[in-house]
């Protein structure tokens, strides 16, 4: 008989190599510090945004000089005064508060449907397609997308083409704020159906099970057993579909023609185009404020969504 094969495989004693000097270099009585060397990456990544936030800070309390287009050495209020004061900024903030807020809730009522589907469907072949159907977005691309409705809403686009066969004239669909929230609530549903589906997951169908045993319609099952328990899935999806809203750069400026600016636009104006870097500064801080304390009052008052979830209450 042949003997069994008990030699050492090499992969092993590589392995066993790579281990010895491992503990060479990383002792055993460091190992109370792995988590923290392990954070080590996200803490400067960090470090580099709050130093990066810290500039914006200094150089937003100074103003530009017209004449030498470099910012002051003094200190002022002057740019603050100026974004809540001025008409124009106070139009471009209104218009990308309401509008987030607008793509929200649409976002959210045309995703949770596709996210219950795609989690409750027997079919695995009817699974598997919407979740390709979700996917595929994001090998296309922000700015393609935007161009793939500025080729079908056109005046000479596949819609008003449609329109003249049954004889309604050419209509504007593009270059208006409904343009931007439509464009805006098509970019945003995959993140949203992306948060909602493990939401949905977590509810055992045995739940539902139990209510239509009890009487209930699926209709009250849905309003009382489903959404209930979907909460955090609605509350992690809305909070994304927000910030991603309302800092959105590209769809505002592709389907809004320039008439419909969110903030980002106004920012990156005063960047690159008036070279106003203090002002662009101070729009960049306050609306790091404004979504600081968006995410902190739905923290308050629906809680952390599913960064919550798993955790059981005492």
């Amino acid at each position: 008989m042949k003997a069994a094969r008990t030699a050492y495989p090499i992969r092993w004693r590589v392995m066993d190599a790579l281990e010895a000097v491992a503990g060479i270099l990383w002792p055993r009585f460091f190992r109370a510090g792995t988590p923290y060397l392990m954070l080590a990456p996200a803490i400067l990544l960090v470090g580099l945004l709050v130093l990066g936030l810290w500039q914006m800070a200094d150089a937003s309390f100074r103003t530009l000089d017209t004449n030498t287009f470099l910012l002051s050495e003094d200190y002022s209020l002057a740019n603050y005064k100026r974004a809540v004061t001025e008409s124009l900024f106070i139009t471009v903030a209104g218009r990308s508060l309401v509008g987030s807020i607008i793509v929200t809730v649409l976002t959210l009522v045309i995703s949770f449907p596709y996210a219950y589907v795609m989690v409750r469907t027997p079919s695995a072949t009817l699974r598997k397609f919407l979740l390709i159907a979700l996917f595929l977005p994001f090998f296309i691309g922000q700015v393609v997308r935007a161009y793939g409705w500025l080729i079908i809403l056109g005046n000479q686009g596949m819609v008003n083409e449609a329109f003249g066969l049954i004889g309604i004239a050419p209509m504007r669909l593009l270059y208006n704020y409904p343009a931007v929230l439509f464009g805006l609530v098509q970019y945003m549903m995959p993140f949203a159906v992306l948060m909602l589906a493990p939401a949905l997951t977590a509810i055992p169908e045995e739940i539902e099970a139990a209510a239509g045993s009890l009487g209930a319609d699926w209709v009250r099952t849905f309003r009382h057993v489903v959404l209930p328990m979907a909460r955090p899935g609605f509350v992690g999806a809305g909070l994304v579909v927000l910030t991603l809203s309302l800092t959105d750069f590209a769809i505002p400026a592709m389907l809004g023609g320039g008439s419909q600016d969110f903030i980002a636009n106004a920012i990156y104006d005063q960047f690159f185009r008036t070279s106003d870097q203090g002002l662009g500064a101070t729009l960049a801080l306050l609306l790091v404020a404004v979504g600081s304390l968006l995410v902190g009052l739905v923290f308050t008052l629906f809680g952390a969504g599913t960064l919550a979830m798993g955790r059981v209450k005492a």
